[in-house]
């Protein structure tokens, strides 16, 4: 029973230091660490896939898959929002232009050359 109590005391600190340290983040740095915690959940899906054949029970078992479930959803949902995020910064193309702005692009050019 100790060791479940030191463990949930472990749990509550790091979930008051996370928080602490994530809203002090100036918005600029919001891409690279969501990029950083891509890979830290990366590493979580592969710690549970790992564990999953020393799993002893049902209750372990059920929890590495969730633990393994979530960290995919993590992953995922991370890159979807940094590859959005990052799609903000890139140039947007010109649009086409029409058949009667190309002929006067065309007609202006050829009087320019006389």
């Amino acid at each position: 029973m100790d060791s479940l109590v030191i463990d949930l005391a472990i749990l509550v600190l790091a979930g008051f230091v996370g928080f602490a340290v994530i809203s002090k983040v100036p918005n600029t740095l919001h891409t690279p660490l969501m990029s950083g915690t891509n890979a830290i959940h990366g590493i979580v899906v592969l710690g549970g896939l790992i564990l999953m054949p020393e799993a002893n029970g049902v209750l372990e078992q059920v929890l590495l898959v969730i633990a393994v479930a979530f960290g995919t959803i993590n992953v995922v949902g991370g890159f979807l929002v940094t590859d959005r995020m990052l799609g903000m910064f890139k140039s947007k193309p010109e649009p086409a232009k029409t058949e009667a702005e190309a002929e006067a692009d065309d007609a202006g050019g050829r009087e320019d050359r006389s």
